[in-house]
């Protein structure tokens, strides 16, 4: 299930949280580590991943200057996790997007939005709601897309979210790459299975132009 929603802007502004179990210690733990994640996020950095720590996973998605983040079970499907963001993201753009943007932006003066994540929340909880996912978000990007790395490698070894970012348009490149050189295989093997019929079909109607035709 979502245990919990954080949003933030690009220079670790926090602007709005869920209302959780502050008893919880690992979720505590869990809020302390996507603090340090937030601050590893670059304009460079991969628009939407998944970080695994633990028994969670942190789903995190990036649009127009403001980061989504929310913490999951490892059990709970990502694509559930990232439509819940993209609900997310989108509502709260159109609410306070600009405003919360702008200079006059206060730490977590976007209580109002708790309603929202709530609701939202309780809604993506139920995991029968999978099965409607597909007619109510078309235009999600696959998740198969998203990258996915170990909370350690961030936090422990240095490792930046820009390597994510590398590392998925190096993946993409190779996919284009394998992509036409499958399509060149296979056209290959078509002119190998076919040609001799043509060719022998050619030669055919060849014969008879020639002999009757002529």
């Amino acid at each position: 299930m979502v245990k919990s929603t954080l949003i933030y802007r690009y220079d670790a502004l926090p602007l709005c949280g869920s209302v959780d179990d502050n008893n919880d210690p690992s979720l505590m733990d869990q809020k302390k580590k996507c603090k340090i994640l937030i601050s590893r996020i670059t304009p460079n950095s991969e628009p939407q991943a998944t970080i695994e720590s633990g028994q969670y996973n942190i789903h995190y998605l990036i649009d127009n200057s403001i980061i989504y983040l929310s913490i999951c079970d490892k059990s709970y499907p990502r694509k559930l996790a990232f439509s819940y963001l993209s609900e997310i993201s989108h509502e709260f753009w159109n609410s306070h997007g600009q405003e919360a943007l702008s200079n006059s932006a206060r730490p977590f003066g976007f209580s109002s939005f708790d309603n929202f994540l709530g609701k939202t929340k309780k809604i993506y909880q139920d995991q029968r709601a999978q099965s409607n996912l597909d007619k109510l978000n078309n235009d999600l990007a696959d998740v198969k897309k998203v990258m996915t790395k170990n909370i350690e490698d961030l936090l422990y070894r240095g490792d930046s979210l820009d390597k994510m970012s590398d590392l998925s348009s190096s993946l993409r490149n190779d996919s284009i790459k394998y992509r036409k050189h499958a399509q060149k295989i296979n056209f290959d093997a078509l002119l190998r299975q076919y040609a001799p019929i043509v060719g022998c079909g050619l030669f055919f109607v060849f014969l008879v132009w020639y002999m009757f035709l002529r």
